[in-house]
């Protein structure tokens, strides 16, 4: 099961490829100018609360205000001391030290939390709690108490924080333990220093670049190996590795070859096929991804292929391999929030069991929390995937100008009729000596060809000659009706 990362760095954007047996599994980019922001820690200011909500908007120097709920706040409540409402926690103008749990989506604002976490290679400290917590991915009961028994024998009875054990301190030894508590403690201290005294806002924390956090949270005991395109980088990311995470400095490497590396291994031609919305499978059947801002829904269809030997198999097997290319598109894609996946629909209750181990076990292998809960009564799987950042397609492309996001334009017929409807309001509105018809060249070829009956007819009506001329530049729902 051999994982590898591809690492590209340009001056305006680093760009990471997870392989799996030379495949693109999941694909990471930061812009330069467009850095993510979750894990920052702010120094900011209540600016509206809203009881109603339950909710603040906090001013932390974004463009936008950032969303606080009252569930993400935290306070120390003893017994069964019960919640506080938010309008008796926090008041407008309060200095608040935040951090962000989700980067501004579309048209949302950051999400906060006041329970501050501070992710280490092997722990996650938190600051305001006391107790150890053990990755929910380590399941076996024995070492899980073994590795809360080593934790608190590393931690003083008396320090303050609590930490989560990570997956990967499963392997670690106590010195490598010791050495990432010794980390984080520092760490939170200097964040402390820094908030002593500054203004509001105050940027206190920046997490790291994309390709720190690779080292720090993506590479796992699968990877073999880690490569960079940029001598530059390659020696910061040495030197990072050597200080933090030394039992990784041997995975990296530096690329040296004439040919792009993402070339090279096949990525730019994935990335392009991420942002299509069909998705072709080997049997000849296919996926159809449309992602909404409520939710994205992911269509099963058998396409061209009919090499079973009845049409039962035919639909299992197809379903079965789009398990697999689902839990994959999820991770190239990022895809978050709502999902839900429309198989094609299946009679045997065996096949839809074994359709949905089959996801479940293609999706385990996803760095990100995952809710699968099973078939509907309609026959859909619903899911969700936990979302912190930006999509592939939110990251790479914006709304087309052309039709405003619908993903379809009204026919050259549709805005023809539209036009001769105008075209009669305004003669009852003006009287104009002549009208110019100015559109797109294909309304423009229709009204010259299948429509210039109707347009003669209506030049007849209104007692006024139409003149007809293409603007190239019009896309083709554009036009206008001049009067001369």
């Amino acid at each position: 099961m051999a994982e590898e990362f591809l690492i590209n760095f340009t001056p305006q954007e680093t760009r990471v490829a997870l392989m799996h047996q030379g495949v693109v599994q999941e694909l990471h980019i930061e812009r330069t100018h467009g850095r993510g922001i979750v894990g920052n820690i702010y120094l900011g200011r209540v600016a509206r609360v809203l009881p109603g909500m339950q909710s603040a908007f906090v001013d932390v120097g974004l463009e936008r205000t950032a969303f606080l709920h009252v569930a993400d706040i935290w306070e120390e409540r003893g017994g069964q001391e019960p919640a506080r409402p938010i309008e008796r926690i926090l008041s407008e103008g309060q200095n608040i030290v935040v951090q962000v749990l989700k980067d501004p989506i579309g048209s949302k604002g950051a999400r906060l939390s006041t329970q501050v976490s501070i992710a280490g290679r092997l722990l996650v400290f938190l600051p305001q709690e006391k107790h150890i917590g053990i990755s929910q991915r380590i399941e076996d009961e024995v070492e899980r108490e073994a590795l809360r028994t080593r934790i608190q024998g590393l931690v003083p009875a008396e320090a303050p924080g609590g930490f989560i054990v990570r997956t990967m301190a499963s392997s670690a030894s106590d010195e490598e333990l010791a050495t990432d508590i010794a980390y984080l403690r520092r760490l939170w201290s200097e964040i402390v220093q820094r908030s002593k005294g500054a203004q509001p806002p105050t940027l206190l924390h920046h997490d790291l670049t994309l390709a720190e956090r690779v080292l720090r949270d993506l590479v796992s005991p699968e990877t073999t190996r880690i490569t960079v395109d940029s001598r530059e980088n390659f020696q910061k990311l040495s030197l990072f590795a050597q200080e933090y995470m030394p039992q990784l400095a041997g995975l990296l490497s530096h690329y040296i070859g004439e040919r792009p590396l993402f070339d090279l291994n096949g990525v730019e031609d994935e990335i392009q096929k991420a942002l299509a919305r069909r998705v072709e499978l080997k049997s000849g059947g296919y996926l159809i991804v449309d992602q909404t801002e409520a939710l994205t829904t992911i269509d099963v269809n058998t396409g061209g292929f009919v090499g079973a030997r009845n049409f039962d198999d035919t639909i299992f097997k197809t379903n079965l391999e789009a398990a697999q290319a689902i839990a994959r598109q999820l991770r190239l894609r990022n895809l978050g929030g709502i999902i839900i996946l429309d198989f094609i629909d299946m009679e045997n209750a065996e096949h839809k069991e074994a359709v949905l181990a089959e996801l479940n076990k293609a999706l385990a292998r996803d760095h990100t929390r995952i809710t699968v809960n099973g078939f509907t009564q309609l026959g859909l799987v619903e899911m969700t995937r936990k979302r912190t950042r930006e999509s592939l397609a939110h990251i790479l492309c914006e709304t087309c100008p052309t039709c405003g996001g619908r993903g379809e334009v009204k026919t050259a017929q549709t805005v023809a009729y539209e036009i001769l409807r105008e075209l009669l309001r305004e003669a009852r509105q003006f009287n104009a000596r002549e009208y110019r018809i100015l559109g797109s060249p294909a309304v423009i070829d229709l009204f010259l060809d299948e429509e210039s009956q109707a347009l003669a007819m209506l030049s007849d009506f209104i007692g006024k000659p139409v003149s007809l001329h293409p603007e190239a530049s019009y896309t083709q729902e554009q036009f206008d009706i001049v009067l001369l």
